[in-house]
């Protein structure tokens, strides 16, 4: 779902609130863990995580998941091993309502996804 907002501030109260919400959250909150200085910001319609017009997280809610996306998957967790549980495409992750943030390898592969960048390795599709 897009929203017309231009702070990360709007889109978290103009999001409906209902699972999507939470979980959105709960990623969030995750990213921002791992780095607490990483940037947030609005970029395509959605949250978008990184710094000097570069990204390394996009999270939105979609109308039955939240997407959290990421560029190219594989660049990061080359085997799957960190994603199984979860519906995946090439850059996106589809954490949907049965999906419990916190007990999965999500972090672990945000925080990769957050070193590799900070090396400066294409992430991208």
């Amino acid at each position: 779902m897009q929203y017309q907002v231009s702070t990360p501030e709007e889109y978290l109260e103009v999001l409906e609130d209902d699972w999507r919400k939470g979980k959105l959250l709960e990623i969030r909150a995750l990213i921002l863990s791992f780095s607490p200085k990483l940037e947030e910001f609005i970029h395509y319609k959605m949250l978008a995580y990184g710094g000097q017009e570069e990204y390394v997280f996009h999270l939105n809610a979609q109308k039955h998941y939240v997407g959290l996306y990421v560029g190219d998957i594989q660049k990061i967790d080359p085997g799957g091993s960190l994603l199984a549980e979860f519906d995946c495409g090439k850059g996106c992750i589809r954490i949907k309502r049965k999906d419990k943030v916190n007990a999965q390898n999500l972090g672990t592969f945000i925080e990769q996804a957050l070193i590799l960048w900070r090396e400066g390795k294409d992430l991208s599709c």
